[in-house]
């Protein structure tokens, strides 16, 4: 099998791992948390997401964990999820350099997540890539690969999104399995068509856990040359607006399963591990990491330990 040597990680628990946490996470906590983080060596992270209180109050403090990061070379690596135009503003107005812009592939998911077709999300990001042409915008493509309330996405209407996409300039582009259905032969499938449509985009992949999968569907991503994905620290996530999602691919697994393959990924597991048991112990989430259920109370030596 023929892997990428180096693979970049994009924690997204700050993020993805929080907005479904109903009991109120304290400011300082999230913070100490993104820090931790960062600090594990991660390149990019999604430290939070501009959106309406009322929608998710769990994210009503995103001014203030992005402010945290000014003055840190770590501003320039976070990103900041944003659903419309007016996130946007305010992502940007407290200096956030990256902007992750949600979209599904399904109308009915899209519908649910921000009450528009996919074509008018689509004129939202053009909106957003006009106002903001110095700013780097991901594309995250949820239901990539399956939708809670259409089961079985098209791939046309997957390549409509992209293609849409790349029509605005945008050239980075992340595949979600949102609610953790892919198996890797589909995996596989639908990278290769994508990428071979479309070489230029800067692809990844953010895999959900919901079947045990997410491993397997890395392993088949590897194959087709991707080499940047999206977890969350302690296997934390799940879309508030898709039913039946469970948490992500946890950081530290990710990073065991790339150690063992001996690819580089510049992340100290140790390090993961013990911002995981930090976010756990003061937060009262739990999540789905295996290394950390196997390696509690005890620092987990392997291959990628430094």
């Amino acid at each position: 099998m023929k892997f990428p040597k180096k693979v970049r990680i994009c924690e997204v628990g700050p993020r993805d791992g929080f907005q479904s946490v109903v009991q109120w996470i304290e400011t300082s906590d999230k913070i100490e948390v993104v820090k931790r983080l960062f600090e594990a060596g991660v390149d990019l992270m999604e430290v939070t997401s501009f959106v309406s209180p009322k929608a998710i109050p769990q994210m009503q403090d995103a001014a203030e964990v992005v402010q945290s990061l000014k003055g840190t070379p770590y501003i320039g690596k976070a990103f900041a999820l944003v659903p419309n135009k007016k996130g946007a503003d305010r992502a940007v107005e407290n200096g956030i350099n990256r902007l992750a812009v949600v979209i599904s592939a399904s109308e009915a998911h899209n519908m649910s997540n921000v009450r528009k077709t996919p074509a008018q999300s689509l004129k939202e990001l053009s909106e957003i890539r006009k106002a903001y042409p110095q700013i780097h915008i991901k594309l995250s493509l949820a239901t990539a690969f399956g939708c809670p309330f259409e089961g079985e996405v098209p791939m046309e209407r997957v390549q409509e999104v992209v293609d849409g996409a790349v029509t605005l300039g945008i050239h980075d582009i992340c595949l979600c399995d949102t609610i953790g259905v892919a198996v890797p032969t589909q995996v596989s499938r639908i990278v290769a068509e994508l990428k071979l449509n479309h070489p230029q985009i800067d692809w990844s992949l953010h895999l959900h856990n919901t079947r045990g999968l997410a491993a397997a569907n890395t392993v088949a991503a590897l194959e087709e040359g991707i080499d940047r994905f999206e977890t969350a620290a302690g296997g934390l996530g799940g879309c508030p607006f898709a039913p039946g999602a469970s948490g992500n691919m946890a950081t530290e697994d990710m990073v065991y399963l790339l150690d063992e393959l001996g690819i580089v990924t510049g992340v100290n597991v140790n390090k993961v591990i013990a911002a995981t048991e930090f976010m756990t112990s003061r937060t009262g989430c739990s999540g789905d990491s295996k290394i950390n259920s196997v390696t509690i109370h005890k620092i987990f030596q392997g291959r990628g330990a430094v």
